[in-house]
């Protein structure tokens, strides 16, 4: 799940964290009132859930609280494209305004979790303001890291490697050490899967300051902080997935035209893989989970034809917790009840997989039985 900037600086703050002083406004009349009670230079930040704002003009500074009306009449209600957005843009409902400041220094700041040692890693580099992949690209040695033993926590000592590692001096050493500590407080505490500042600048004063922020964080880990969940923003969601979470679903929307259903993470990324490599183009990642009822498969085939981009599904399963035939018998349910036309070609291996392939073949559909995987991303490419 994720969050807009303007909340994930609420949490940073609660942990400490500094953050420039901000409110949100829905309105330009709302924005011109916040700017002229922070007097001065104003920042005005579109907020969605995509990054590169700043290169599609969702980032601007104001100078009068009249220019900061007029940035926010610009963008309260476009639709803004950026490089993470896609052509269709993300429709902007609130911004965020906030305190200028006069910046000295810029730099990256970020956790994540590093999956093959299977630890939060912190990194920072030198280079702020831009992409972190950009960074990594071109300039890989440029990138700091140290990995944090969720036991122990971020030790000091190696969040003033980190800070000296930036070039840091004096008293910014300190306070870099306390962000950096508060900052994986934030992440620890709300288990997130995600922090970033980018930027993290230093003041021409000498203040240490987050002047952007991005947390995304673990779904199933939710149900312990209803206070994160509540800030969930629908509308930056594609539907589809939030039908899908609905039904203890696991969709992603993608740009192919093959429909795809499994039961498994890993073997949805190996049906993606195998489509590719007999030409076709992936609509979705649809896992069913290891034990879906016949009630789930008839929503995930619904959810799966409701994607007009769709030509042709793939279901592909290895019969464990969730038997071939009770898969099958919500199928051929499920495309009794919705009325299929597309083509549709089954691979079924594991538990009571004959049973299963003779409820297909028995049901008067149209359905197309395959072999194996590589006969199964054949036959649907060919159908679509």
């Amino acid at each position: 799940m994720k969050i807009h900037e303007y909340q994930a600086k609420q949490i940073l703050s609660s942990n400490g964290v500094t953050v420039p002083e901000g409110k949100v406004a829905r309105t330009p009349e709302e924005a011109g009132q916040i700017a002229r009670q922070f007097g001065g230079t104003v920042a005005v930040k579109a907020q969605i859930h995509a990054g590169g704002r700043g290169k599609g003009g969702g980032v601007k500074i104001a100078k009068t609280p009249s220019e900061a009306e007029e940035f926010s009449k610009q963008m309260l209600g476009s639709m803004l494209v950026t490089p993470q957005t896609g052509p269709e843009g993300r429709e902007v409902q609130c911004v965020l305004i906030e305190q200028g400041l006069s910046i000295a220094k810029e730099f990256y700041l970020g956790i994540v979790i590093d999956r093959s040692r299977q630890m939060p890693v912190l990194m920072a580099s030198r280079e702020g303001g831009v992409e972190i992949e950009e960074v990594a690209r071109r300039s890989p040695d440029l990138i700091l890291k140290e990995h944090i033993h969720t036991a122990i926590g971020l030790r000091s000592f190696l969040a003033r490697k980190i800070a000296f590692g930036l070039g840091l001096e004096g008293k910014a050493v300190s306070q870099a050490v306390a962000l950096m500590r508060s900052l994986y407080q934030s992440f620890e505490s709300t288990d997130a899967s995600l922090i970033e500042i980018n930027p993290l600048v230093v003041t021409e004063e000498g203040q240490l300051l987050a002047l952007d922020a991005k947390m995304n964080f673990d779904d199933n880990a939710l149900y312990r902080h209803p206070e994160i969940e509540e800030m969930r923003d629908l509308s930056e969601e594609e539907p589809l997935e939030i039908e899908a979470s609905r039904h203890r679903l696991n969709y992603i929307k993608l740009d192919g035209d093959v429909g795809c259903m499994v039961n498994g993470a890993g073997l949805a990324m190996a049906t993606m893989d195998i489509i590719k490599l007999a030409g076709g183009s992936p609509a979705n990642f649809l896992d069913v989970g290891g034990g879906a009822s016949v009630d789930q498969i008839k929503n995930a085939l619904r959810i799966l034809l409701s994607d007009p981009n769709v030509k042709s599904v793939l279901i592909n399963i290895f019969g464990g917790i969730l038997r071939c035939d009770v898969l099958a018998e919500g199928v051929v349910q499920a495309a009794k009840d919705i009325g299929v036309s597309l083509p549709i070609v089954v691979r079924l291996a594991g538990t009571n997989v004959e049973e299963g392939r003779a409820i297909l073949k028995n049901s008067d559909l149209d359905f197309e039985v395959a072999a194996d995987m590589a006969d199964a991303a054949r036959r649907v490419c060919a159908a679509g």
